[in-house]
């Protein structure tokens, strides 16, 4: 609890003695395309921080991220610094999401306005811009994977949850990436094998659909160079069910993590990824 409390007033204090700018967890940084929130671990460490650049679901926003005081705390305290781009807002003026499908309207490259917030935060806040993981939850998790998908050196590593790729998916990515995908055995918002949204027929070309996660492992397999099919060693025991593959491209790594729940940000989760990221 105290650790936690020492986080969040450190967190606090960003907002008001950051050396670079003004910008906090409340308080937006800016660039050409947007804007994003961040957190530092350490204000008295100078800079080279490793960083999660984390995106945020359907309907939230960039500072909506670090209300999960539970997982931005387990980040600062390992000396990760968290940076929370900010979507678009929706039409309705219901918070913010992404365009990640051809549905959604078009209205700046998101792609290009997270590697300038990864330029950005690299450039004014210290970070080391060969230790960022992009994840995200849900769309965020969708976003993760297109930017993995188009443009894999952009971040070191990728941990999507909740979310991968749309209907249609992609029939190619750009390059081997690492990544590790982490998904609810039982979620229903986006359940594994996707679903149609808007009353729409699976069989219209058209509809709005989400993606099957296990047709994503396959490309991300592909994409990977990956030797087989199935995974090459596999963890059955802890919070996650995770399947490995291994024999792959050598600048690339590729693993699946199921849990027993629904359509959240898993308790471990920052541990396991973290852990992963290390040691990739």
């Amino acid at each position: 609890m105290l650790r936690s409390s020492l986080s969040a007033l450190t967190a606090l204090l960003i907002g008001t003695s950051a050396p670079a700018s003004a910008c906090s967890t409340t308080t937006p940084c800016n660039v050409a395309e947007g804007e994003y929130f961040i957190a530092l671990p350490d204000i008295s460490v100078e800079g080279n921080w490793p960083a999660v650049m984390f995106i945020h679901g359907f309907g939230a926003s960039g500072p909506s991220v670090f209300r999960n005081t539970g997982m931005v705390n387990r980040f600062l305290d390992k000396g990760y610094a968290v940076i929370a781009p900010q979507g678009l807002p929706r039409s309705n003026g219901r918070g913010r999401s992404w365009s990640v499908h051809p549905w959604f309207p078009r209205e700046r490259d998101e792609i290009q306005f997270l590697k300038s917030v990864r330029d950005d935060a690299v450039d004014q806040h210290g970070i080391d811009a060969n230790a960022i993981m992009l994840a995200g939850f849900s769309i965020g998790g969708s976003m993760t994977a297109y930017v993995a998908c188009s443009a894999p050196d952009a971040f070191t590593a990728y941990g999507p949850i909740g979310g991968n790729f749309w209907r249609p998916h992609p029939t190619e990515c750009a390059g081997p990436v690492k990544m590790l995908h982490t998904h609810g055995w039982t979620d229903g918002t986006v359940p594994l094998e996707g679903r149609v949204l808007r009353g729409g027929d699976i069989t219209n070309p058209d509809a709005l659909a989400q993606g099957d996660v296990f047709h994503a492992l396959d490309i991300w397999r592909q994409t990977n160079e990956c030797v087989h099919l199935k995974a090459d060693s596999f963890v059955t025991d802890g919070p996650f069910w995770r399947r490995k593959w291994e024999r792959c491209h050598d600048d690339s790594a590729l693993e699946f993590a199921l849990f027993p729940g629904g359509h959240r940000i898993p308790n471990g989760w920052v541990e396991m990824a973290l852990d992963w990221f290390e040691n990739l």
